[in-house]
């Protein structure tokens, strides 16, 4: 297993670092820094902050992913589905928290709200092409490779 170090930085003396939720998670979690909680509607979205700034090595991405236990349980969960932290960005942490359910959810301060997961990733240059190379599978998509 592959280690780093990540700097974080409290923006609220009440923000908690990420943690790990066992020895072997790939995320951690991502804790509510709201001094009052916050509600959010059915159908609707609210930006939650996390109190912290982070500092991804070069060459890592932060990605936010939805707790299962939060999106599951509470209809909680990212509304862009995979936030993206890029590595030279320093600004605060913000989660959009979606509502999928019928009810009304409210969201405290210390919650666990979203799992980040940092991983490397690739710069590539795109170039123009006239062709593309064969593939068994071409251009099926959308349930090509099998039923549903």
């Amino acid at each position: 297993m592959n280690s780093m170090k990540v700097n974080v930085k409290k923006l609220n003396e009440n923000a908690k670092l990420p943690v790990y939720g066992s020895p072997y998670a790939a995320g951690a979690d991502l804790y509510a820094c709201e001094d009052t909680p916050v509600e959010i509607p059915a159908g609707q979205t609210r930006f939650i902050h996390t109190g912290i700034a982070i500092e991804l090595p070069l060459g890592t991405v932060g990605l936010v992913y939805a707790r299962s236990g939060l999106a599951c349980k509470q209809d909680l969960a990212p509304a862009n589905k995979v936030g993206v932290v890029d590595c030279d960005y320093r600004g605060e942490v913000m989660i959009a928290l979606h509502n999928h359910g019928q009810e009304s959810r409210t969201v405290c301060g210390g919650d666990r709200i979203a799992q980040l997961l940092v991983a490397p990733y690739y710069a590539v240059e795109f170039s123009e092409a006239e062709t593309l190379s064969e593939t068994v599978r071409g251009a099926g998509g959308f349930g090509s490779t099998g039923k549903n």
